[in-house]
């Protein structure tokens, strides 16, 4: 956006502070705001019919988040909770309307952020029905390297806390499945691994694997 037009757009936003694991918002709350996060990561969970939690995505800094006036919605169809501390920009829903009308940019750089985030859900739907388990497993080390990838020493570290039982959602794997992959895979090292800290010592190969150019002998369907 032009910078005159950028600036009247961030006088309608106040800066947020979210402590590590307070809520942004809760699944089913209703719609106030929209933001984009500045600073830290956010973790994007919802609740199953079952009752469980499952996690969707992270947020990270540039990313917008609780956009759902940009598509009718009156409520929040997730939870997001900081991992570390965090910064958003927030925007009342109800300057969306005039917003998007006078700065016809705003709305399309919102949407297409939208559209890629569906985009991607299909992409790992797709993939947990077709995919072997290492594979899929494989991509989201190498999506969340890729999204908040930090270099440390000898390979690239993900940025924020991250659990085993995390990674298994976003890869629509069991939890003793990740563990017994990611153990191999630290004996054989590809990864290092320590209390919700993942390092990837070894993208390329890991790169291969997800694109299906090698596959271990303990890989599974589940």
């Amino acid at each position: 956006m032009a910078s005159d037009n950028l600036d009247a757009v961030l006088e309608e936003a106040r800066s947020v502070l979210y402590p590590r694991d307070a809520y942004a918002f809760k699944q089913g709350d209703e719609a106030k705001f929209l933001f984009v996060l500045l600073r830290g990561h956010l973790r994007a969970e919802q609740n199953t019919s079952s009752g469980a939690k499952v996690v969707i995505r992270y947020v990270s800094a540039g990313d917008v988040f609780g956009a759902v006036e940009a598509l009718a919605l009156k409520r929040y169809p997730t939870t997001v909770a900081a991992v570390v501390n965090s910064v958003a920009l927030a925007w009342p829903s109800r300057v969306w309307p005039r917003l998007a009308a006078t700065y016809p940019k705003l709305a399309i750089n919102i949407l297409q952020m939208i559209g890629s985030l569906l985009q991607d859900a299909r992409l790992r739907t797709v993939e947990m029905q077709t995919e072997e388990v290492e594979r899929r497993l494989a991509r989201t080390l190498l999506r969340l390297a890729n999204q908040a990838g930090r270099k440390e020493g000898r390979g690239i570290e993900i940025d924020f806390p991250i659990r085993r039982q995390d990674v298994a959602e976003l890869s629509g794997a069991t939890l003793y499945t990740v563990s017994r992959l990611l153990s191999s895979w630290e004996r054989k090292g590809l990864t290092a691994g320590g209390r919700q800290r993942i390092v990837l010592r070894d993208p390329h190969r890991l790169l291969g694997i997800a694109e299906g150019r090698r596959a271990s002998a303990t890989s599974g369907h589940r």
